[in-house]
């Protein structure tokens, strides 16, 4: 592949972790806020989740910038301590929404309303589909399997949103009980996968094998 050409494919795929990072940052706080005002589990844990995508990005972006100055054929200290923080953080928030889930049925806990849920969900899902085309695009034409499995790593963010619109939508419009904390359960479950993942690629600094989530 021509050098120029090649350069300016990882340029893209740079902007396209910034543009993550940013989109991921901007969610969670807008979602933790909105969870947090309307008592909506799924809601908030779909926010915290966005947090860990954030550092998630932040180790891709740095990976990618290293492509951009030599050729890179292992993990970096940086990118293996990223994917055990994310890891942890992962497995913590599953922990957590577990038990806030199990809290919840316990006291009967409900929502007031889960409209914000469904207009975040809307919008994740258009950034997170077009984000996910774009990486695996650029990720097919560089040959590049970790930007590959990060175009993955945001395809699950596409399926968490479909989860949190589904539980928004059915509580919104017929109140169904602990929709919720069934919805924040799904989330966990995402959550857990991920971190696992996370700690698979941390013990592996090789970037040639392929995984869901880098």
């Amino acid at each position: 592949m021509e050098i120029s050409l090649y350069n300016k494919r990882l340029h893209y795929a740079l902007i396209l972790s910034f543009i993550t990072i940013g989109y991921n940052l901007l969610e969670g706080i807008v979602s933790t806020f909105y969870g947090a005002s309307d008592e909506t589990l799924a809601l908030f844990g779909f926010g915290l989740d966005s947090f860990v995508e954030v550092l998630s990005g932040i180790g891709i972006a740095h990976m990618i910038y290293r492509m951009k100055r030599n050729p890179v054929v292992e993990r970096d200290s940086f990118e293996i301590t990223a994917l055990k923080v994310t890891g942890t953080a992962l497995y913590i928030l599953t922990a957590g929404l577990v038990i806030g889930a199990i809290l919840a049925v316990i006291n009967k806990s409900e929502p007031d309303t889960t409209l914000a849920g469904i207009i975040i969900a809307v919008l994740s899902i258009l950034t997170m589909y077009f984000l996910y085309r774009e990486k695996i695009k650029v990720g097919n034409q560089l040959d590049s399997k970790p930007i590959i499995s990060d175009a993955k790593c945001t395809k699950t963010c596409f399926y968490l949103s479909f989860i949190l619109l589904a539980s928004s939508l059915l509580y919104e419009l017929w109140q169904i009980p602990y929709v919720d904390a069934l919805g924040s359960l799904g989330i966990a479950w995402y959550a857990w996968k991920e971190g696992r993942e996370a700690f698979e690629n941390a013990r592996s600094k090789s970037l040639s094998r392929s995984s869901d989530c880098c």
